[in-house]
């Protein structure tokens, strides 16, 4: 047979990258099943199913977010088989198909296909619901949204997009409220729901603790959130409905109130709970101990304090630099009663602006002043002219205002005697403080994915019209925060039975003791497989070569190396 000439082969190079570790665990949490499951079967006349198109905005989210309108532009640079794709079908995903594939999402029985996923995970993975975490956040949007004032599409309520209180800092833009709830086992969400851009926080604590109560199956677990939960009517519906809750005492509260008054003159009887190394290098150690107050809430529920060595130097600090800066307020002021062109004419006008200049720099409670005033005396000729013998002079009386500082000594010492302390609450009368401080300390991990949300996720801005289509891209992002967390803690639960300290994922080969998902899979991001061709035909597959770090973190996954292969 006549050899080949070297120019009629041609090389195809395929991206694979992250996309088999994430198949594989989308696999385990049965994706796809659950999505053929409740989305409507795919039309004859249509290449995609709406169950593959939700599939690959799912992989797009874990993988690194691109807006919808470049779903097709992303996936065109990946192997068709790893994105459940056939050749070709990558261009089909324009932006007007996932638009109407995310219709068919939002009227889908979306809260058996979340059910379903959650409690197939729960039995798979073995994650512990014995205790629950529940936070918010906001998805800031851009635009007017004239249509998103929660009407119904379908007879099923959509969000409406409004103002409200922004966690982004962003009060000029509307938004809705994610609510998550992860389980302490890996941080690992569980219950997600999306309401209203206005909605307060703290009447969502009785609809999400009956939502987990029916996925969970029994009220017994330890429901965990913020301060927000302290109230009358969230506590005593947890309370009667045979629930535990642990939360914050928010300041100002009867509670706080008597204990910070309490401690002027007594002494808590602190127990330490829980040490940890400073967090740099010489620095001291962190600790944090407790203590259960003698009397209880109003409502009847154990009061338990805690004291933060790292807190108090944080509340001294802050407390001396606002104390700074109402000095340096009240210093400028007084340069500026002393300039001739002031125009502060009375005691109260400069009683009311040195005021505003504490208020300013948040020092009122510590700083004080005292306004002093003087007459300053002048002389002016009652006529023009040269002064002479006979000149007469008018008398002339301007008020000068003088301002000197004082440091409220005795508020100084009154705060600093607790600094450092916070109360917990909780109805849990089993746990020993040390447990409810664990409990709560797990609470930052819940900040962690909205993190991811937010963060690798890129949540915002969203790039959708209507209500219905974001609150169905929510799901999606539900799913990938799902798929990045089990892949946290599959890592992380490999690296304790092995006995890891750390492997190295960070630049320089230097060590991680805590993966997180986006650096895992970033290291499998150049992994690309060859296929080189004469004509229409193949010739040869050239696998691609994983390193060791690779290998080493595949089976700390529990992931063989097939999936390259």
């Amino acid at each position: 047979a006549a050899m080949s000439r070297p120019e009629q082969f041609t090389l195809q190079t395929q991206n694979l990258g992250c996309l088999p570790i994430v198949n594989f665990f989308l696999t385990r949490i049965g994706v796809a099943d659950h999505l053929a499951t409740y989305l409507p079967p795919g039309d004859g006349r249509l290449r995609l199913t709406p169950a593959a198109v939700v599939e690959v905005v799912v992989r797009n989210l874990v993988v690194g977010h691109r807006p919808l309108y470049a779903l097709a532009e992303w996936a065109g640079g990946y192997d068709p088989g790893v994105l459940g794709l056939r050749a070709g079908d990558a261009e089909m995903l324009n932006d007007d198909r996932v638009g109407r594939t995310l219709d068919k999402l939002f009227d889908a029985d979306r809260a058996s296909l979340i059910t379903a996923t959650v409690l197939g995970v729960i039995a798979d993975f073995d994650v512990a619901t014995t205790q629950l975490h529940n936070d918010s956040t906001t998805v800031t949007v851009t635009g007017n949204y004239p249509d998103a004032d929660g009407r119904a599409r379908g007879g099923k309520p959509t969000p409406a997009i409004r103002h409200g209180h922004n966690k982004d800092f962003r009060p000029d833009l509307k938004q809705l409220l994610f609510i998550l709830t992860i389980s302490a086992d890996g941080a690992v969400p569980i219950a997600y729901r999306v309401a209203d851009g206005n909605t307060p926080d703290d009447v969502t604590h009785i609809p999400t603790w009956d939502q987990l109560h029916a996925l969970v199956g029994s009220p017994g677990f330890l429901y965990v959130a913020d301060s927000k939960l302290c109230s009358k009517q969230a506590m005593s519906h947890i309370a009667c409905h045979g629930g535990r809750f642990v939360t914050v005492v928010p300041h100002g509260r009867r509670e706080d109130t008597w204990f910070r008054q309490w401690a002027q003159t007594h002494a808590p009887a602190w127990q330490e709970a829980k040490r940890l190394p400073g967090s740099r290098l010489g620095d001291p150690d962190r600790v944090w101990r407790t203590f259960e107050a003698p009397a209880p809430s109003v409502d009847g529920y154990r009061v338990i304090w805690v004291h933060s060595s790292t807190k108090a130097a944080r509340d001294a600090a802050a407390r001396a630099a606002r104390i700074e800066a109402g000095l340096a307020a009240i210093d400028a002021f007084a340069t500026r009663l002393a300039s001739p062109k002031t125009r502060i004419k009375t005691r109260v006008a400069a009683e009311e602006a040195a005021t505003a200049a504490l208020t300013a720099a948040g020092a009122t409670r510590w700083v004080g002043f005292t306004i002093n005033a003087t007459t300053d005396v002048s002389f002016h000729q009652e006529l023009r002219g040269r002064p002479g013998t006979a000149t007469r002079y008018r008398r002339a009386e301007k008020p000068v205002f003088t301002i000197t500082a004082a440091i409220h000594a005795d508020n100084v010492a009154y705060d600093a005697a607790t600094d450092g302390c916070f109360p917990t609450i909780t109805n849990d009368t089993t746990m020993t403080p040390a447990q409810v401080l664990a409990a709560y300390h797990y609470q930052p991990n819940l900040e962690r994915r909205h993190h991811m949300l937010k963060g690798p996720q890129d949540v915002a801005p969203v790039y959708l019209e209507t209500p219905h289509r974001i609150e169905a891209l929510l799901l999606c992002h539900f799913l990938a925060m799902l798929a990045g967390a089990l892949i946290e803690r599959e890592i992380r639960t490999s690296m304790k039975t092995q006995g890891l300290a750390g492997i190295p994922l960070y630049p320089e080969l230097r060590n991680c003791p805590a993966p997180s998902a986006p650096r895992i899979l970033d290291i499998f991001n150049d992994v690309k497989r060859h296929h080189l061709n004469t004509g229409n035909q193949s010739v040869q597959t050239f696998q691609p070569q994983l390193t060791p770090l690779q290998q080493q973190v595949l089976d700390l996954l529990n992931i063989p190396a097939s999936i390259y292969t």
